[in-house]
This record gives structure tokens, C-alpha cells and sequence, in this order.
């Protein structure tokens, strides 16, 4: 049951990033003024998705410290490091962010990390 709640934060913290990007790329670029500034993070608040995506974080956080009563943290924050590769890949099919050598390489780090850790 203890590694359902890491990927469970794992889970709700990669869709919470992937939203905000999603929504966050629809409404552009941050206006120059600070009046139009201040309109256009109203309206990212007011966003149905926006506040799912606050929310899925909420939820990350509840799993994270039902998390914290099965594992030492240091043997559970590793795995954290698969939201980041999650991210990556998803953004690559979602968004059409670059796959580069340079971060393939990276990400290849971090999951030798996790293995080794482990």
C-alpha cells in the first residue's frame, strides 16, 4: 500500500504540472502592465483546469505524508525523481517539447539514480 501513495504523488504532481503548462500555453505570454498582469492571473485563477491543477498538488500532498508513515524519507523522495521523467516524456508527446541527447542523457541519470538508491 505504501508505494500506492508515491505514485499516487507522483501521479497528481505530473498532472498538476502538465495542466498548468496545457492551460497556462492557451493564454499566452504574461501582458508588459501590471494591470493587464493582474487581469490575466485573475483569469488563470478562475480557470476550471488551472484550479485542478492546484488541487491534483493538494492531493500530491495528501499521498506524500500517507507516504511518510510507510517509508524513511530517504528511501521515498527518489522516487519523487520519476515525476520529472514522467514530465519529459509527456511533454514531448503532449506539447512537442524537443527530445534532445543532452536531456535523454539526464533523464537517463535520474533513473540510474532511483535504481541505485533503491
Amino acid at each position: 500500500m505504501g508505494y500506492l501513495y508515491i505514485f499516487g504523488t507522483i501521479f497528481f504532481t505530473v498532472y498538476g504540472q502538465l495542466i498548468l503548462k496545457w492551460k497556462i500555453d492557451q493564454y499566452g505570454g504574461l501582458p508588459a502592465q501590471w494591470t493587464d498582469k493582474a487581469i490575466f492571473l485573475v483569469q488563470l485563477l478562475l480557470n476550471p483546469f488551472i484550479l485542478s491543477g492546484f488541487l491534483s498538488a493538494f492531493v500530491a500532498s495528501i499521498f506524500w505524508m500517507a507516504a511518510m508513515t510507510k517509508f524513511d524519507i530517504s528511501y521515498a523522495y527518489p522516487f519523487m525523481s520519476l515525476s520529472f521523467v514522467l514530465v519529459f516524456v509527456l511533454s514531448v508527446f503532449l506539447f512537442g517539447e524537443p527530445m534532445t541527447l543532452k536531456k535523454v542523457m539526464g533523464i537517463s541519470l535520474i533513473v540510474a539514480g532511483i535504481i541505485v538508491m533503491r
